[in-house]
This record gives C-alpha cells, structure tokens and sequence, in this order.
C-alpha cells in the first residue's frame, strides 16, 4: 500500500495542489490527513491565499482515499465541510508491512506516546517540522512536516510510504 500523509493544510489550496500534485505524481491508495485541515489558529497568523473552502471542495474530490484525524485548529464545525470523518483524535492504519497510529501530535506524541506496539509507526504533524526517527522502544516516528506553514527552518513538506519505507516530499 502506498500512502501520502499530508498534516497542517490550515485552509491553503494553492499549497494543497502542489501537495497533491506531486503525491498523484508518486501514486498512491491512501491520503492519510493528520490534522489543523482548515484554520490557521490563534497563534499562526492569516496564511496568504487563505481559502478553507476551496480546501474542504480539493479534500471532498479524494473523499474516498481519505482517512483524517482531528488536530488541535480542527473543530466540528469543519467535520460540516467534509465529506469524509474527520473528528477523531487517532485512528489505526494496517500497511500490510506497517502498522500506523494516525493522531496529529497534540495528544499523542515522542513525549507522551499511544497506547500501540513497539513495531507501530507514530505518524503525527502539529510541530510544522519534518522527523523520522526509530525509539529504543521499536516505535517509529514519523511527522511529514506542514504541508502550508513550515516551521524550525523547513520547507512545506509531505510524507510518503512506497509500502516499505518512508520519505519526506518538499513542495
């Protein structure tokens, strides 16, 4: 299974498109969503080209590749512009050769990690910084970084799994 993960859109088609353009570029069965979908939050200020519903009308296009969870900028009134779920705090992905805990970073994090096996990946966006490292425990961590408002020196970023590992995509 291939799979794009996209985190931290905050409510930016012109940096979705890139974003999904080059993931149709690579291929792949799955768009995992981890979070901060539509607004931009208290602390980032407005990002150029703000348009959350264009955003919401891309994301609905691929409704049926979809699986998203909730970030901290994400509320339910958003869950109201999509076409797919959107509102729970993780959920679990079976890769055939992975298995993925999906939360966006918030909750479940390096600091305060998921109730999931020692050979689990923890995918999660909310720090805007790409990462992929393994803890002694065997877990595996892995943020695609932001897909519209990089942060700590970045570029706008999303990950990619080929079914046997996986990779940051610069945009």
């Amino acid at each position: 299974m291939k799979i794009a993960f996209m985190s931290d859109i905050h409510g930016v088609p012109s940096a979705l498109s890139a974003a999904l353009s080059a993931a149709d570029f690579l291929g792949f069965d799955r768009l995992v969503l981890l979070g901060d979908l539509l607004y931009h939050g208290p602390r980032n200020g407005v990002p150029d080209f703000y348009d959350p519903a264009k955003v919401a009308e891309m994301l609905n296009a691929r409704k049926d590749a979809i699986v998203a969870v909730r970030g901290n900028c994400d509320a339910e009134v958003d869950q109201m512009m999509f076409a797919f779920p959107m509102m729970c705090d993780y959920a679990l992905l079976d890769a055939g050769s992975e298995i993925f805990f999906l939360t966006h970073g918030h909750l479940w994090n390096e600091s305060r990690l998921p109730p999931a096996g020692c050979g689990t990946v923890l995918a999660h966006g909310h720090t805007h910084v790409p990462e992929l490292k393994r803890l002694g425990c065997g877990m595996t961590v892995f943020n695609p970084g932001s897909v519209s408002l990089p942060k700590g020196g970045s570029t706008r970023s999303f990950g990619y799994f080929d079914g046997e590992s996986l990779h940051h995509v610069s945009i």
